[in-house]
């Protein structure tokens, strides 16, 4: 079976930063901002996702690359003879299930906001109404279902077409709307009349916030935000690296994908944090904020509902941006694995994914008695915890290992296949840093996290 590739470097970098803006930068940045100081977190998150994010992608773009599979039998072909690195291959796609048995629940309360904007369904509610709105929906266990099914079929219904015709060309188009519309969206929310209080907040770091909150636990939050956002350590970035050619040097390319998350990302605090202050609500409510304080919003703009649904709309576009990335790692191994083709593959996983998918999507109902993690915790924040926590920090010092020292690949070998192209390229006197910092810094964001 011949291998598809991609047919442009537009479309690898807007794939790549498809999976990497998401949930991630619409839902869990702003609250993780609003819970960890504002804008010392802000910082500190940035600083991360360029010392630590561009580097690790980078090697797991390589590795892609370099052997042109999925992430198992990219560690089988570059592995060393005798060696069990590929073990990390199946736990990538383990991973890729189980951060996907979560995000399609949140990727369906998207469908659902867009749907209620579009209807009306929150318009002209208070404040304490829109709170009860997004209760009311957690507490539907036909409505999670729902929106479960629905993005599980459309999901792979995408990738059933293609990787060119089906997900490529798809994610070119959300992509770059979804960025057209946050533009827009940020540069009238920072306008709002009493909205300059949120700006400060997100953007000024405060010591004074920093010493409350515990500067371990900003730091701690930020680092695994930087890893969150960017999908590493799972290998939902190799599986983009085995698609491309070697035109390009790695490093520049992880460059690009970084600040394309970073804008968004950025845009996404523009949006919610000055209307947080013009609003009066809470920038510290958690997961709830996107869902909170934004139809709040809409519902004080002129034309707000027709705002409000294109905005959801479009967050229906970033969150299943991600969702067709990890999707497609999830496939691509399946077809390669299993030697089956791409429509076989897809068939099989939407049920699949669906099964795997309804312990979250009724963990706010018909299972909230099941507390994983104490008191008014759900089945949803066990799976992030597990993904968040251990798999992508340990999954990244994988990599990180696996492309720095002779047992594994070896830094030569990565070096090679990183620099190979035009482009912002890999130093020799990177090397130090990569094989000893980094491998300490995710051990402690491990550690750290546990604790």
């Amino acid at each position: 079976m011949e291998r598809e590739h991609l047919g442009s470097r537009l479309g690898f970098i807007l794939l790549s930063a498809g999976c990497a803006i998401g949930i991630g930068n619409v839902w869990k940045f702003p609250y993780m901002v609003g819970s960890n100081g504002g804008g010392a977190f802000v910082l500190l998150y940035l600083i991360f996702l360029f010392i630590l994010g561009i580097p690790v992608m980078t090697m797991e773009f390589a590795v892609g690359r370099g052997a042109k599979q999925n992430p198992v039998l990219s560690f089988k072909k570059l592995e060393k003879k005798g060696h069990k690195w590929h073990i990390h291959g199946y736990v990538c796609i383990i991973g890729s299930y189980l951060l996907m048995s979560f995000y399609t629940s949140v990727a369906g309360w998207m469908l659902y906001y867009f749907y209620a904007s579009l209807t009306g369904k929150y318009e002209g509610l208070d404040s304490a109404g829109v709170g009860n709105f997004f209760n009311n929906m957690l507490l539907s266990p036909q409505i999670n279902i729902i929106g479960v099914i629905i993005i599980c079929i459309l999901g792979f219904l995408v990738l059933s077409f293609g990787l060119q015709k089906g997900l490529e060309s798809i994610t070119k188009v959300i992509m770059l709307l979804l960025l057209f519309l946050m533009g827009i969206l940020a540069v009238h929310s920072v306008l709002l009349k009493g909205g300059l209080e949120g700006i400060v907040f997100y953007l000024k770091p405060d010591i004074n916030v920093i010493k409350e909150v515990g500067f371990s636990n900003v730091a701690v939050g930020a680092m695994q935000q930087a890893f969150f956002t960017l999908s590493l350590g799972i290998g939902s970035m190799a599986i983009f690296g085995s698609y491309i050619d070697k035109k390009r040097a790695l490093m520049g390319e992880a460059v690009s994908v970084a600040i394309l998350d970073t804008v968004v990302a950025v845009c996404s605090g523009l949006i919610i944090f000055p209307a947080c202050s013009a609003f009066g609500v809470s920038v510290d409510s958690g997961p709830s904020l996107l869902f909170i304080t934004l139809p709040n919003v809409f519902n004080n703009l002129e034309s707000g509902r027709i705002w409000g649904t294109l905005f959801f709309l479009f967050m229906n576009f970033a969150s299943f941006s991600t969702i067709l990335a990890v999707f497609e790692n999830i496939v691509s191994g399946c077809m390669e694995l299993f030697n089956i083709s791409r429509k076989k593959a897809c068939l099989i996983n939407i049920f699949v994914m669906i099964i795997l998918s309804m312990p979250c999507a009724i963990g706010f109902n018909l299972l909230s008695f099941i507390q994983p993690l104490g008191d008014g915790t759900t089945i949803l924040d066990l799976e992030d915890y597990i993904v968040s926590q251990w798999l992508l920090p340990l999954g990244s010092l994988v990599f990180v290992l696996f492309c720095t020292y002779r047992f594994g690949w070896g830094w030569e070998n990565f070096l090679n296949e990183a620099n190979e192209g035009k482009g912002l390229k890999v130093k020799s006197w990177m090397k130090l840093y990569m094989q000893i910092v980094l491998p300490i810094v995710l051990i402690a964001i491990f550690i750290l996290g546990i604790i």
